[in-house]
């Protein structure tokens, strides 16, 4: 394989990539400045997978890696992970208030993978999940 061949590693998110919603934007922003001084972002993260598919997760971080895309706000910042990229590509993160509590929502997670979230044959006779 040539270096032509080999797509290149964007180190900007787009919107077309990873979105927040206003309202995600403005309680990341809240919970950063409660963070410790040394926090310097928020990492969006993938891990796991099985059954019910990939997990998706947000965690303070204190550094950046080599294989992270960035997308600035106006006061903070998001970095995601080159293989987490592969399977968030598309995704709006939103954060929703309900009676039984509040969470950030990760809408739109399969798009870039093409998958339902939904359970297939996954260990029982009915193929649903034991």
């Amino acid at each position: 394989m040539s270096v032509a061949e080999v797509a290149e590693f964007n180190l900007i998110l787009s919107d077309a990539e990873v979105k927040l919603s206003e309202v995600a934007q403005e309680k990341m922003l809240g919970l950063l400045k409660d963070a410790d001084d040394e926090i310097e972002a928020i990492r969006v993260y993938v891990s796991g997978g099985g059954c019910g598919g990939m997990t998706y997760g947000m965690t303070f971080t204190d550094r950046r890696s080599d294989y992270d895309a960035v997308r600035e706000y106006d006061k903070f910042k998001i970095y995601v992970d080159s293989v987490a990229l592969s399977y968030l590509k598309g995704v709006e993160i939103d954060f929703v208030e309900k009676p039984t509590g509040a969470s950030f929502v990760f809408n739109n997670v399969f798009a870039a993978t093409g998958g339902s979230g939904a359970c297939g044959a996954c260990g029982s006779a009915s193929g649903g999940c034991a």
